[in-house]
């Protein structure tokens, strides 16, 4: 993949995707000195707002808007909402969109992710999908005091969703087609813990139950049971909204994210991706990540920034970092658990907090937190530096992590 040739004042950089990594690329470049062209394209009608507040904040009715809190007139970025990406003609350095071609010298692809719908249940009357803040508005004018709510997936967003719906006097099922709640995202046995928060909340949880059809007030599982709803929710996972690369010479990867590398450069020159469209090589991990979390876009941004901006700094290698709020309870979780040889408790599930940790010989490469957010803070910290632990004094959960150094 080709460095980045030097910065004309006379250049245009395009930013396709206008939420957090999109926007916060045009600000790292205008606050490192960046003074030519800059455009950025989104296509909702919106300006640009943060996505996490959604299936919390928006849903709660706490919030109506989380727009960024950014003067785009006074940066000169040149905002142009409403626009949807059509398709990348990488030759002549154009983006084709549907309301006419827009040409770059440099682009910063930023398009996130899409939720994935379940087959024939798009266009139905009362299935929500929960990506945008029309979602977010639409899904909470339907959640009614005694409206029975019935969601796919045990994911985070299912999760986060059941919450809102609970506390606004929904009566709420979550289906969930695998064994435990978190399926792909934790290991059984800590998916599992999860379940009695369900239950106290008063939302009824169904594992081990696939859909077979979903249809205006209704869902069908595939054992024959038939969920009545006057809303459905469907969280089951996100893809990579890519489909607007296609032949245009970005390479993507099996799963449709774009291929980038260490200074999140594609295999186009002039095009750099970032957020949850985009997977990066991990040296730290020693595997290729796709991270679809708010925290990777921002300190991707941050890269592509600079190395736009000619900056040599070293090679993208974040450690990973999201967190959920569900069922009254604080969850955060730091790094890539798969790279671990075994799992060190901190607490037990009993607590009224408690953390686990991933190592790697004696070495966090990875950590969750429930409600106990300073060893969030501590953990993180060790698993960038690769900090060996005791893990006698690790297991102590008076003992801070700090100190549990070896």
């Amino acid at each position: 993949m080709e460095p980045v040739a030097d910065l004309s004042s006379d250049d245009r950089i395009v930013i396709v995707g206008a939420g957090v990594g999109g926007a916060q690329t045009a600000a790292a470049l205008r606050e490192h000195g960046w003074t030519g062209r800059l455009t950025l394209l989104g296509d909702e009608p919106h300006p640009p707002y943060d996505r996490p507040p959604l299936s919390k904040d928006v849903l709660a009715g706490k919030a109506d808007s989380t727009v960024f809190d950014l003067d785009w007139a006074a940066l000169d970025v040149e905002l142009l909402t409403g626009r949807r990406a059509l398709r990348l003609e990488g030759a002549e350095r154009i983006v084709v969109t549907d309301g006419g071609p827009v040409h770059y010298d440099h682009l910063v692809a930023a398009t996130g992710a899409s939720a994935v719908p379940l087959p024939g249940a798009l266009g139905v009357p009362g299935v929500h999908l929960l990506r945008t803040v029309d979602d977010a508005l639409a899904l909470r004018a339907a959640l009614r005091p005694g409206a029975r709510v019935v969601i796919v997936g045990a994911g985070w967003i299912g999760a986060e969703t059941a919450t809102a719906a609970a506390a606004l006097g929904c009566g709420v099922t979550v289906v969930e087609a695998g064994p435990e709640p978190l399926p792909g995202a934790l290991p059984a046995e800590l998916g599992r813990l999860t379940r009695d928060w369900y239950a106290a909340a008063g939302v009824e949880l169904r594992t081990g139950s696939p859909v077979a059809e979903v249809e205006a007030a209704a869902v069908h599982l595939a054992d024959g049971t038939l969920l009545e709803a006057d809303a459905v929710v469907v969280g089951v996972g996100a893809r990579p909204a890519t489909g607007w690369l296609g032949d245009s010479g970005v390479t993507l990867d099996d799963h449709g994210a774009v291929l980038a590398d260490a200074r999140l450069r594609t295999t186009l020159s002039g095009v750099h991706a970032l957020g949850d469209c985009a997977s990066f090589p991990s040296g730290r991990f020693g595997t290729r990540l796709t991270v679809q979390h708010w925290d990777n876009a921002l300190h991707g941004a941050r890269t592509v920034a600079a190395d736009l901006l000619g900056g040599d700094g070293a090679p993208y290698d974040p450690v990973p970092y999201f967190w959920s709020e569900q069922f009254g309870r604080m969850v955060q979780y730091a790094g890539h658990h798969p790279a671990a040889d075994r799992l060190l408790w901190r607490g037990a599930p009993e607590d009224a907090g408690w953390t686990v940790l991933w190592l790697r010989g004696d070495v966090p490469v990875a950590l969750l937190a429930v409600d106990r957010p300073r060893d969030l803070a501590q953990g993180r910290r060790l698993i960038e530096r690769a900090t060996p632990l005791d893990p006698a004094a690790a297991a102590d959960p008076g003992t801070p992590l700090k100190s549990a150094v070896r």
